[in-house]
């Protein structure tokens, strides 16, 4: 994903300004833990710096593959009707649009809100916060175009039978049976769960999609508010006339959308930067300690060799 740079679209770093390299290297760095930081920022600059028409349409393709998601749950539904168990593999069909979605590199919004924060908590300059604030808005935009394509097509092309869309309105129903307190607060565990998941992925390696189905298993089977998911199953409700567009908006999609950037950014993000901020800090001084005293070490042997 090479980014199209200009000087408006390039993060504000100590890197930059180096001209180098984020160092991601577990050994050269205090933990473990500070590697999967600093992998996570070097692919939020990235995703930052990126061209608005590619990440527009990529989240465009996002928030239609999200309607995977609602397609294979409700499938799953019909057709594990009185089966034993049959909640737990109905649920496992809400996995499907996130494994296409993050396999295939396409942007999704909940992702964003720790991928793409971590370099403005290290350098929380004017300049990166609108490259956070212009990639959310295109992001966020281009999954709800493409979740609302999606909902328009299970409403209106002969694709599915009466059973299953009967599935498709019940369980969008059971999202709006929530109340917008209960909607925010499923968002804010949902938000904190994908973002866990983020976290996850630079150690995952080949089991990358293991943690994707499990992770957003755990979101489907806790019956969580997700942004994006969410939006094709009630936008499903909006276009077959089963609710208004205001109801949309309130009681599911501010406090949803509230509810997953706190989580994901203002909870989880804080906290797995503060926990190696200390150490990079302490890391970087004893760097700057030891220059320091490499510099008066030769200063001095360079005095000794004129006397």
């Amino acid at each position: 994903m090479a980014a199209d740079k200009n000087s408006d679209q390039e993060v504000e770093s100590e890197e930059h300004e180096q001209g180098k390299e984020i160092e991601v290297d577990e050994e050269a760095l205090p933990s473990a833990a500070a590697a999967v930081h600093e992998q996570i920022r070097q692919d939020g600059e990235k995703e930052l710096e990126r061209d608005s028409m590619a990440l527009l349409w990529s989240a465009i393709a996002a928030g239609l593959s999200m309607g995977a998601s609602l397609m294979a749950k409700g499938i799953f539904q019909v057709h594990l009707a009185g089966v034993p168990g049959g909640f737990l593999l109905e649920n496992l069909g809400y996995t499907f649009g996130f494994v296409i979605v993050i396999m295939a590199r396409q942007q999704l919004f909940t992702e964003n809100t720790v991928t793409a924060v971590l370099p403005i908590m290290h350098k929380p300059t004017g300049s990166n916060f609108l490259l956070l604030f212009r990639l959310w808005g295109i992001v966020l935009a281009g999954n709800l175009t493409g979740t609302a394509l999606g909902a328009l097509a299970f409403n209106h092309m002969p694709i599915f039978d009466e059973a299953t869309r009967a599935a498709f309105t019940h369980i969008s129903e059971k999202v709006m049976a929530n109340s917008p307190g209960e909607m925010f607060a499923n968002a804010v565990i949902s938000g904190w769960i994908i973002a866990t998941m983020v976290w996850m992925f630079p150690s995952a390696g080949s089991a990358k999609i293991i943690v994707i189905i499990m992770m957003t298993w755990l979101v489907a089977l806790g019956d969580l508010a997700h942004i994006v998911v969410g939006s094709v199953e009630v936008l499903y409700l909006v276009f077959n006339g089963t609710i208004s567009w205001h109801e949309f908006l309130w009681p599911f999609a501010l406090p949803t959308l509230a509810g997953n950037i706190i989580g994901g950014t203002f909870i989880f993000a804080l906290i797995s930067h503060a926990q190696i901020r200390n150490e990079i800090s302490l890391k970087a001084k004893a760097e700057a300690a030891a220059k320091k005293k490499q510099a008066e070490r030769q200063e001095k042997n360079a005095e000794n060799s004129q006397q």
